[in-house]
């Protein structure tokens, strides 16, 4: 995975992605026991285009440029299928500026906040986002306060209180 993530880094340093951090259950990996999953799912900001649109097409183009290929909704990156998810709302692009910096082995990357891997599961609602929910709950240090107050600017408390008894 380290290769994967230099990679990411220097497709952020040319300018390709603005800004990136690894969320989904490899993200969560960073504050709880690992769980079973097949892909890095990657959060990123993306140049506008001269419409204000965005797009994956000139990632995609860049990837290809650098030898990875699509495999289905993933792009094979030194071995590790990544799935890139852009910011499409206010939780995602305040996660990914408040992303946590670390190092994987020697080489650094980001990781989005246990705080914002919980809310965003909430805000996504699948079975498995309930498990990641008790996951980090249980395992994880989470900032109460930061997690209350992140909760209720994204209009999230409700569905958080039906999910944590």
């Amino acid at each position: 995975m380290e290769k994967t993530l230099q990679v990411l880094n220097a497709l952020e340093h040319d300018g390709v992605v603005r800004r990136y951090a690894i969320g989904g259950a490899m993200g969560a990996t960073f504050y709880v026991e690992p769980v079973l999953t097949f892909d890095l799912d990657i959060f990123v900001i993306l140049p506008q285009t001269a419409y204000g649109l965005l797009t994956l097409e000139p990632l995609y183009e860049a990837l290809r440029a650098r030898g990875y290929t699509e495999e289905g909704e993933c792009v094979n990156i030194e071995g590790v299928p990544v799935q890139f998810l852009p910011a499409y709302n206010e939780l995602l692009v305040e996660a990914l500026a408040d992303a946590r910096e670390t190092l994987y082995e020697q080489t650094p990357t980001r990781v989005l906040r246990a705080e914002h891997l919980a809310a965003i599961a909430v805000q996504t609602g699948r079975d498995k986002d309930r498990q990641r929910v008790r996951l980090l709950r249980e395992q994880a240090s989470l900032n109460n306060d930061y997690l209350r107050d992140m909760l209720a600017r994204h209009s999230l408390e409700a569905k958080w209180k039906e999910w944590t008894p």
